[in-house]
């Protein structure tokens, strides 16, 4: 039977492949689409297969909440090429809203949602055989609160999202916690969150440092839990000067807006190398 424009733009919008795939396996198939969409499978089971042992460094990183539920999803591939094409990103977009729909628990629950009757991991799987690169969902984070709010840095190769325990937090300042998530890359909320190992890590380094460099053994333990205030400064999110007026910390900016408002959670994802 003749394979018209109408059946190829259909079995695109059924598997995401590219035109010429479509019409390829609709030659293939006879016509039928149920057979088109095998091979169109098929292919992509058998590149994936071939390039598990690749490195998949390059990707697409987005973020996106609705109500009390905030969400990011990374879509990982080989090449920035790849990275940077509208169907890749669409496909992570697409990852993205079944995952704020569904909110699953788990990186491997997200892997079996359903988009459109094929699974997330099929769907990426699919994508493989167009692309010829390896693909693999590289991340996903998620939190609840009153009020959330998300920020993805240009490129979408970093984004964040945050919680707060305020519904009338001002959409500007949420934003500007976002985006200070993205910029200065706290470990912890605050001091009193930062893992046990951590803490007696950075202690350890700081010790180590002044006995190096000959600090009086009376002053080491000073010394080092001086390092370690300066550690949490830095590192944990209240403490740090805030990006937009160094004069004054997170903490600090969160009281002028409203001494109630408060900083529930926060995720940070990023492919960049910092």
């Amino acid at each position: 039977m003749a394979i018209t424009m109408a059946d190829i733009t259909h079995l695109r919008k059924m598997t995401g492949a590219g035109m010429m795939d479509c019409k390829n396996a609709l030659n293939e198939a006879e016509g039928n689409f149920d057979k088109a969409i095998e091979i169109i499978r098929k292919k992509g089971q058998a590149v994936a297969a071939k390039r598990e042992d690749r490195e998949a460094s390059e990707g697409c990183v987005l973020a996106a909440t609705k109500s009390d539920y905030a969400a990011i999803v990374a879509l990982k591939c080989e090449t920035d090429f790849v990275a940077k094409g509208a169907d890749f990103i669409a496909l992570t977009r697409g990852v993205l809203d079944a995952a704020i729909a569904n909110r699953p628990a788990t990186l491997e629950d997200l892997k079996n949602v359903d988009i459109d009757g094929r699974t997330v991991a099929e769907r990426i799987t699919d994508r493989i055989g167009v692309t010829g690169e390896k693909m693999e969902l590289g991340a996903f984070e998620f939190l609840t609160a009153p009020a959330t709010v998300f920020y993805i840095h240009p490129g979408n190769k970093l984004a964040t999202i945050v919680g707060f325990n305020r519904t009338d937090v001002e959409t500007q300042v949420a934003k500007d916690i976002a985006m200070q998530v993205a910029a200065m890359n706290p470990i912890s909320l605050d001091e009193t969150t930062v893992p046990k190992e951590v803490i007696e890590r950075e202690r350890k380094i700081a010790r180590e440092k002044a006995i190096e460099q000959g600090k009086p053994e009376n002053l080491i333990d000073r010394i080092a839990e001086g390092a370690l205030q300066k550690f949490f400064k830095e590192n944990t999110l209240l403490s740090q000067e805030f990006i937009k007026d160094n004069k004054q910390t997170i903490s600090d900016y969160l009281k002028k807006q409203n001494k109630d408002l408060a900083i529930t959670a926060f995720r940070r994802f990023t492919l960049n190398v910092e």
